[in-house]
């Protein structure tokens, strides 16, 4: 985990950046984590096979749009929207690129290196748990974050997505489901944890913050805790009948 997390984390610096440097991250973060898992951990990578990787990325981008969606559409009345020029494809183009290199990053190391580990020592709950809390409290950093913001990531980002990893043990599906959250956020011109978007169009929140999330962004809204939590327990409960999930380890007497 550790190793793996030196090795992704340098990568997601490049794909920090944007535009083609962030698609390269990305694809340099897998590289890596291929390698740490291949060399170090020496074993094998179910979760980021190549077989079904398209249709698993494309169900996970699904579930993320359709979350963001059905947030939004329960929130219309608390915002404002106009019309923001600018060539629009360029727009999708740079916010889709942007968005692969954080999610790709993201999950190799909170879903990917993180979750794992943890689940061989302490099981599959607390490493859910451990991994949510640790999710949430670095986004601490983000402009306009609050103790309540990233309560709201721990709980949206950190058990959502570890649920669809637990569900799937599909690292590109929750790549997916990410991926598509942010870009949802993004061209609609809402800020993503906090960073400030130039989408499709410009937003402007005109409820009060527990509705909209306010200039944090969507994710410091209590709606799309609600539904994320819809879209989890399903999901865990699922996980627990394919028996994906690793019990706690006892200590022996």
């Amino acid at each position: 985990m550790v190793t793996g997390a030196v090795g992704v984390g340098l990568a997601s610096g490049l794909a920090s950046l944007g535009g083609v440097a962030a698609i390269v991250g990305a694809v340099v973060a897998v590289g890596i984590y291929w390698v740490v898992m291949r060399h170090v951990a020496r074993r094998s990578m179910p979760e980021i096979a190549k077989s079904g990787a398209v249709t698993q990325t494309l169900f996970g981008v699904a579930i993320g749009f359709g979350f963001i969606t059905v947030s939004m559409l329960m929130l219309l009345t608390e915002f404002s929207f106009d019309e923001r020029p600018g060539n629009s494809l360029s727009i999708v183009a740079s916010m889709a690129a942007t968005s692969v290199g954080a999610a790709v990053t993201e999950e190799l190391l909170f879903r990917g290196l993180a979750l794992q580990a943890l689940e061989k020592l302490c099981g599959s709950w607390a490493a859910l748990t451990i991994t949510a809390v640790l999710f949430g409290g670095l986004h601490l950093a983000n402009p306009d974050a609050t103790l309540w913001s990233s309560t709201a990531i721990a709980v949206e980002a950190g058990v959502l997505l570890g649920a669809a990893f637990l569900w799937k043990r599909n690292i590109w599906f929750v790549i997916g489901l990410h991926f598509a959250w942010n870009t949802t956020q993004g061209l609609i011109g809402i800020p993503v944890s906090g960073h400030a978007s130039e989408g499709l169009m410009t937003t402007y929140p005109t409820g009060p913050d527990l509705l909209t999330g306010g200039d944090f962004g969507l994710e410091a809204s209590i709606v799309p805790v609600i539904v994320s939590l819809l879209i989890a327990i399903p999901m865990l409960i699922a996980a627990h009948r394919r028996g994906n999930l690793v019990p706690m380890r006892r200590g022996r007497r």
